[in-house]
């Protein structure tokens, strides 16, 4: 059984979307971000870096005692090796899978991140800094196009974690200030992963935890105002 500890974000969605594909058992414990829950002394106990999502699986494969994982790339990665599936077994695939996966962790996410950070959330709008992440999302959105013309997916014909790692932080394009149709490949295949039902039954997990009030003022401190203190 999975323990996964989430909330309905980008990260969050990434590591529901694998669970549904693979047919794992999982119970979803919800972690507010807004209300402080990271920083409960039993969730730093597994994720110390006090963000979301993160996971124990009581049954690893070693058959030894419960696995605790944070980090959404480092949990990609451990359930596909636990379950031996949407990672390539040849050098070279599981090379070009970890490519994209960093690609995503180092680059897509933050900058799309940050996008929404100063697009939406910042206390007044800073040009500069709204422009600045509108064009870098822009441009990695143009990286993702040309890498998948003439392929189905990130890693060609196989669905893989590269996927599910990149697809949660194209859902807000519009947000982020996109026009998808100026991406004909990445349109192409964020449909494509979009129809996939374990995909919708994903998000599906997320809605009771969506519909919630706009973040407060104080949620904003939470999220937002963190220091070395604070953690």
């Amino acid at each position: 059984m999975i323990e996964l500890y989430y909330w309905p974000t980008p990260n969050g969605h990434k590591i529901t979307m694998f669970l549904e594909e693979a047919g794992l058992d999982y119970t979803i414990h919800p972690v507010d971000i807004s209300t402080g829950d990271q920083f409960k002394p039993d969730f730093l106990a597994i994720s110390p870096n006090n963000r979301m999502p993160a996971m124990i699986d009581s049954a690893p494969a070693d058959g030894g005692e419960s696995i605790s994982v944070f980090e959404s790339g480092a949990i990609l990665l451990y359930l596909a090796e636990k379950t031996d599936r949407f990672l390539p077994k040849d050098v070279r695939g599981r090379k070009t899978a970890a490519e994209w996966l960093f690609w995503q962790a180092g680059g897509l996410g933050p900058m799309a991140g940050q996008n929404h950070h100063f697009g939406l959330y910042a206390p007044s709008k800073i040009p500069y800094a709204v422009d600045r992440y509108v064009k870098e999302t822009n441009r990695l959105y143009g990286v993702l196009d040309r890498h998948l013309e003439n392929r189905k997916f990130i890693l060609g014909d196989g669905y893989s974690i590269a996927d599910m790692a990149s697809y949660p932080w194209v859902v807000p394009w519009k947000r982020q200030q996109q026009n998808l149709d100026d991406f004909p490949n990445l349109r192409r295949w964020f449909d494509t992963v979009r129809g996939r039902p374990a995909t919708q039954r994903a998000y599906a997990r997320g809605e009771p935890y969506s519909n919630r009030p706009a973040v407060t003022e104080e949620g904003k401190k939470i999220l937002f105002g963190q220091t070395a203190r604070r953690a």
